[in-house]
């Protein structure tokens, strides 16, 4: 509930700090006190629109805080969590206004967005006048507040499963359907190119054994072609070997001495040495001598998995997940008709299931309408609005608007005169009719309020007697539950209140200021009195005061 209220510099308002406590606050003055002001003030706390003609002339802003102590697992916890803020207590929401007419809003002294303090401030608390544009003449809220009334929460949101699940299958059979018709157009190339890498062939790491094949064999080739020069040297103008046989001749042909022996024993030496040279020599060329083919293998290889990978984009390593990939696409394709069907029947089963308990909801929201429409027609006469006829209408949505609250759309409707067609709410009343007909409606649903203070701004005006006592007895029984506020000029309705306030206007340092006293049992008894009598009070007016008072149970 909202347990405290500080105003600075609001208009006629330079200072104000009120505490509020639960049940039904009374708030009266003459007219023209400042009761409007009062609202509006708060009204700036729960985020309505900032005006620059709010600030006290001469201040250089306005503030106003509201602190609120709400319920366990109130929406504005969830709504807070959404935003990183902590859910404290009290729950504090600040509006400053500046003189040029900027304003800045804060929740637990965090800044943060007007639309914030605002969605905060709905969920607080709810306003209902005589001019009212939002709360119960809202049509967005009619169906799960008749759905509140009803009891109806369990099968909501096993209708909200039911929704959830369906729309899963449809997004499942929407996907596969989009890729197969994504697959469809490509189909040729795909299996044109998946085709072609099969035939390629390209395994894990085949880029780097190859290419340190090709290195191995370039190597090879290398070698044998030292090996080969070294040979032919050897050979060169008929060899090394001839002309050293040829040396051994031309000194076989001299007389043999001791010191020609020596050169024969080298140049025989050099012979055998020369013979084993060009022998291993042949050996190794033998060995060495790389398979042209081979290295030509090697090579072609490397680049047609190279021109691959280029073609797609991709490195020659991720070539087989490539190919594995297009082989999985196609075996999706291939079966994916099969697939399709299953997700398709898979999806119109979900929506049967959404529809059938669809269904059962629309028929106990029927069940419910007719039963708050009576409780509502019962609650009209005391108010005087005897002729006035209330119903709750329930269309059928069209499929496109189904979503997890059913296929209902529900709104209250009235008609104010006999013969007249019903109407929304907002556009069937006059002020006075629409404030009373809001506060029946409160009455009626209360306990689905999710809301936990309600405002009702001159519900009472234009009527007195019987039907402002029955407009006062509704507000008392409404405030049991949910802590109410009423500005009113009916004492019947003041009497009721658990809190009065009295609003009045007062003159300080030459400027006319608002106030607002907390009345005690003597005061509020004057101030009813002054409600029944005028400007003069007469002991008459005392005597029936505490004759309403004493009528308070």
């Amino acid at each position: 509930m909202l347990v405290a209220v500080s105003i600075r510099d609001v208009v006629l308002i330079d200072r104000l700090d009120l505490s509020l406590g639960p049940g039904l606050t009374v708030l009266t003055g003459e007219t023209g006190a400042g009761k409007s002001i009062l609202l509006d003030s708060l009204g700036l706390a729960l985020g309505a629109r900032a005006d620059a003609g709010l600030v006290r002339a001469g201040a250089a802003q306005a503030v106003v805080t509201a602190a609120f102590e709400p319920p366990p697992g109130h929406a504005s916890a969830s709504l807070l969590a959404e935003h990183g803020l902590p859910a404290e207590t009290p729950l504090t929401l600040r509006r400053i206004v500046q003189a040029d007419g900027r304003s800045r809003a804060f929740v637990n002294d965090a800044p943060v967005s007007v639309a914030l303090l605002r969605r905060l401030g709905e969920t607080l608390v709810e306003v209902e006048g005589q001019f009212a544009q939002v709360g119960l003449a809202d049509a967005a809220t009619h169906l799960g507040l008749l759905d509140a009334f009803a009891g109806l929460e369990a099968e909501r949101a096993r209708l909200a499963g039911a929704y959830a699940a369906w729309r899963a299958a449809e997004r499942a059979r929407a996907e596969a359907e989009a890729a197969i018709a994504a697959a469809r157009r490509e189909e040729d190339w795909l299996r044109h190119a998946a085709a072609e890498l099969e035939k390629l062939g390209p395994a894990p790491d085949e880029e780097a054994e190859l290419d340190a094949l090709r290195r191995r064999m370039q190597r090879s080739e290398k070698r044998a072609e030292a090996l080969a020069a070294a040979r032919d040297e050897l050979a060169r103008h008929r060899g090394v070997a001839f002309a050293l046989r040829s040396a051994v001749r031309a000194l076989e042909r001299i007389e043999p001495g001791e010191d020609v022996a020596p050169v024969l024993a080298a140049l025989g030496a050099a012979q055998d040495s020369v013979a084993e040279a060009e022998t291993m020599l042949e050996r190794l060329l033998a060995d060495a001598a790389p398979d042209p083919r081979a290295l030509e293998e090697a090579e072609a290889r490397l680049f047609a998995l190279r021109a691959a990978a280029r073609k797609h984009q991709i490195s020659v390593a991720e070539l087989p997940a490539r190919l594995a990939a297009m082989k999985e696409r196609l075996a999706a394709l291939d079966a994916g008709e099969d697939r399709l069907a299953g997700l398709a029947a898979a999806a119109e089963a979900a929506r049967t299931s959404y529809h059938t308990a669809a269904r059962a909801l629309s028929a106990a929201r029927r069940e419910a309408a007719e039963r708050l429409d009576r409780a509502v027609m019962k609650e009209l006469p005391p108010l005087r609005l005897e002729k006035a006829r209330f119903m709750t209408e329930i269309v059928a949505r069209d499929e496109a608007e189904w979503g997890p609250d059913g296929a209902d759309r529900v709104q209250f409707l009235v008609a104010m005169n006999a013969g007249q067609p019903p109407a929304p709410l907002a556009r069937s009343a006059s002020g006075g009719e629409l404030a009373r007909l809001m506060l029946a409606l409160k009455v009626v649903l209360a306990k689905g309020s999710a809301v936990p203070t309600l405002v009702f701004d001159e519900v009472d005006a234009g009527i007195g007697g019987a039907t402002a006592s029955a407009v006062g007895e509704r507000l008392a029984r409404l405030a049991r539950g949910l802590q109410v506020l009423v500005v009113t000029h009916s004492p019947q309705v003041a009497a009721k209140g658990a809190g009065h306030w009295r609003v009045s206007k007062a003159a300080a340092k030459g400027a006319t200021v608002t106030r607002v006293e907390v009345l005690d049992a003597a005061a509020r008894r004057e101030e009813i009195a002054r409600m029944l009598a005028g400007s003069r009070i007469t002991e008459a007016a005392r005597a029936a005061a505490a004759d309403l008072l004493a009528g308070v149970s």
